[in-house]
Order: structure tokens, then sequence, then C-alpha cells
């Protein structure tokens, strides 16, 4: 069996910018979206707007994402990855950094939904030029290296509001969105598309990506709703858990506010380490071991939080937590890149993704409910149940029982 260790040496410079250029997108992008949940309370306090209009805001950015994850994925399958890659950066760093003039609720929905469009097309892109550029043996453990960037853009958002918004307001701290215009420029300039997109551009037969290819026929139709699903499940933990969680330790568990930061900051320490642990046991064991442990993982993993008992405890059901629940989440775009053909595949990954992103993200209306109406424990039974249905769809789908990352698929065409 081949090592899938990340050795830089036996990497090419193309390979290297790859990596760096996706996972510092990554990494700002999910900046980006933290720096909301920092501004949120001030935006509240300033603009004199209830709790449901500021959390339309979270919810108009997940439909921008939708929609530029449709957009972006179509042109990045037609035009290339790697322009494609640099539109989306440039639209959500403008966006972002325009939130310093936002005077309005109404201006902040116009401004998150632009972002959110950037945001969304960026995904799909970046993972698909990933996949593209590494051998199929790797491209678990390259994916989830990327998806550890947003980890560390999330740790910079935590370290930067702290600095930023005391001194100088939450409206300036979207300054920064600024930063990924420099990362555009160098992603431009340096970075080239893989030889796996360039050749099949070139063939004359190549069919125009059309998002009806990942619902013809039925059988395609049931692996595209299937993934959409598990997304949405992934979505809907992650963002149930990290919007949730604190304030439940805080008023029910009597767990200070200290101790809740220090929960957050190692929920991301074990995500970081599960998507690490998750890409490299999907290239070696296959996709349907990876996702059964992590799934069944997430499920039981959920219950810890409810016998947390002081900063002890907290801190260690925070790693578990994290990484089982969020450690899943670069494998997916390694899988749906090798399930669908290199002229659909950043169209297949920002669709399917941005539907998850779109569903899931309404997670929070609903455990918000469900924490006014019952038990601390009926709400993680809720999450375990979403994660038990997602391991029952998983092995629902045929493509994935056979699926390790070293095997080549039938629509599978990314080269060793």
């Amino acid at each position: 069996m081949e090592t899938t260790k990340l050795n830089m040496s036996t990497t090419t410079r193309n390979q290297r910018r790859t990596i760096l250029s996706t996972s510092a997108g990554f990494a700002l992008e999910n900046m980006d979206v933290m720096f909301l949940s920092f501004a949120l309370a001030p935006i509240i306090a300033e603009l004199h707007i209830s709790g449901a209009a500021a959390g339309m805001i979270s919810s108009i950015t997940n439909l921008g994402m939708l929609v530029g994850g449709i957009i972006f994925g179509l042109i990045g399958d037609r035009v290339g990855r790697v322009k494609t890659f640099t539109y989306t950066i440039f639209i959500f760093a403008f966006a972002t950094a325009a939130m310093f003039f936002a005077n309005s609720i109404w201006l902040i929905y116009l401004l998150r939904f632009i972002a959110g469009i950037g945001a969304g097309g960026e995904y799909g892109v970046g993972i698909t030029l990933i996949a593209e550029n590494f051998p199929k043996h790797r491209v678990g453990r390259m994916t989830s290296v990327a998806a550890v960037g947003g980890q560390v853009g999330a740790i910079f958002a935590a370290v930067a509001a702290a600095f930023i918004m005391p001194r100088f307001g939450w409206q300036t701290l979207f300054l920064i969105g600024l930063l990924p215009v420099i990362l555009a420029f160098l992603v431009r300039k340096h970075l080239q598309e893989s030889d796996v997109f360039l050749t099949d551009k070139a063939r004359a037969d190549r069919p125009k990506a059309h998002l009806g290819e990942l619902f013809a026929p039925i059988k395609l139709a049931a692996q595209t709703l299937g993934l959409m699903f598990m997304v949405v499940v992934q979505i809907a933990g992650y963002f149930g858990l990290m919007n949730w969680l604190p304030t439940i330790m805080q008023k029910q568990l009597g767990i200070t506010i200290s101790g809740s930061s220090l929960w957050m900051i190692a929920t991301i320490i074990g995500m970081s380490i599960g998507m690490v642990t998750f890409g490299n046991i999907l290239d070696r064991l296959g996709a349907r071991l990876a996702y059964g442990i992590f799934l069944l993982g997430s499920a039981a993993s959920v219950f810890l939080i409810t016998v947390v008992v002081n900063e002890v405890t907290l801190i260690f059901a925070g790693m578990i937590l994290g990484f089982f629940s969020n450690g899943m989440f670069g494998g997916y775009g390694a899988i749906i890149s090798r399930l669908y053909p290199t002229h659909v595949r950043a169209t297949a990954n920002n669709l399917i993704v941005n539907v998850g992103r779109a569903i899931g993200g309404f997670s929070s209306v609903v455990i918000g409910f469900l924490m006014d109406h019952y038990s601390l424990v009926m709400v993680m039974g809720f999450l375990a149940t979403l994660y038990i249905l997602s391991f029952v769809v998983m092995l629902s789908l045929p493509a994935l029982r056979c699926l390790k990352m070293g095997v080549k698929t039938e629509t599978s065409d990314i080269d060793s």
C-alpha cells in the first residue's frame, strides 16, 4: 500500500502552490464567516434589529453560497479552475470589506448575499483544483489539509476580533476581508491548470457542463441526492454545535464564558486532528469505512456534552466531538471529485456542498426550538438521529462500496 504521508519534497511546484492557495482561500472564507458571528451582537445593538432579523443574515449568506456555487461551478467547468477561483476570491473579498460602510440591515443583507456568491463558488473550484493536481491515492489527505486551513481562519478571526472590535468597532473588522485580494493576484500569476483539465478541455467531443448531468439517469440522481443529504447533516451538526453549545453550557450547565471559549478552541483543535485522520483513513481504507467510523462516532460523541461537569471534561468532550463531527468535511470534495467526470466536477462539488450549506444552515433554528421545549438529552438525540440517518444513506450508495481513493471508479479520470 502506498503511503499518503504529506512529503513536500515529493510534490511539484504547482502542487505545492495548489494546496497553499486553496488552504489560504478556505481560511479566508471561514474567517469571513466567523467575523459575522463575532459582530452579530454589536450589529443588533447598533441597528436596533430583532434577533430574527439578525438570524436572517446567515441564511441569506447561505443562499448566496448556493447561487454562487451553481454559477461558478458551471463557469469553472467551462472556462477553467484557476481563473474562476480568482473571480470568486475577488467577489467575496470586496463584498466583505464593503461591510465597513454598512449602515442598515438591508445593505448588510445585500453585501452578505454577494459575499456568499463568492464564497460558495470558491469551494468547489478549489477542491477540484486539488483533486486534479494530486494523484488519486492522496486526494483525501490533501482535501482534508485544505479543510484544516478553514479552521486556521477561524482561530485568526477570533484573535482579530478580540483585538480590533473593542478598539475600532465591528465595521473595521471586515476590512481584513481585503487580504484575499492579494491571494487572488498570486493565484492568477503563479497557479496553472492541471493536465487533467487541459486534456479534457481539448477533447473535440467534450460535453458542456450542465446541472442535468448530475440527475440522469435515475441511479445517478439517487447518488447526488444521497450525497446532498449527507452534507446537509454535516453542516447541520457543525452549525448546531458551534452556534448553540456555548450558550447551552453557559446557561444550562453553569460553565463560565471563559470555559465556553476553551471549549471552542478545543473543538477546533479536535476538528483539525479529525480532518487529517479522516483523510488518511479515506485514502487507505476507503470511503465507506471512513464515513462509517466518523458518522457513528459523531452519533455517540454528541452525548458527551450531557455529562460535562467542569472545564476539564468540557475540553475533553469538545475535542472528541470536534474530531468526529467535522473531521469528515474535507472528504466530501474528495469523493465527489472521484464520482463525477472532469467536465462537470466543479459543478458537482459546488451544487452538492452548497445545497447542504443552504439547508443544513437552518439547523440553528431547529435546535433553538428544541432547546425551548425539550431537554438537552433530547437535543443531542436529534443530532445523533441525523448522523445515524446519514450513515444509512451512505451505506445505500453503491458507488461508495468499492471507492478506495487508489481504486479507479467508472467515472473517475484522475491520473495517478
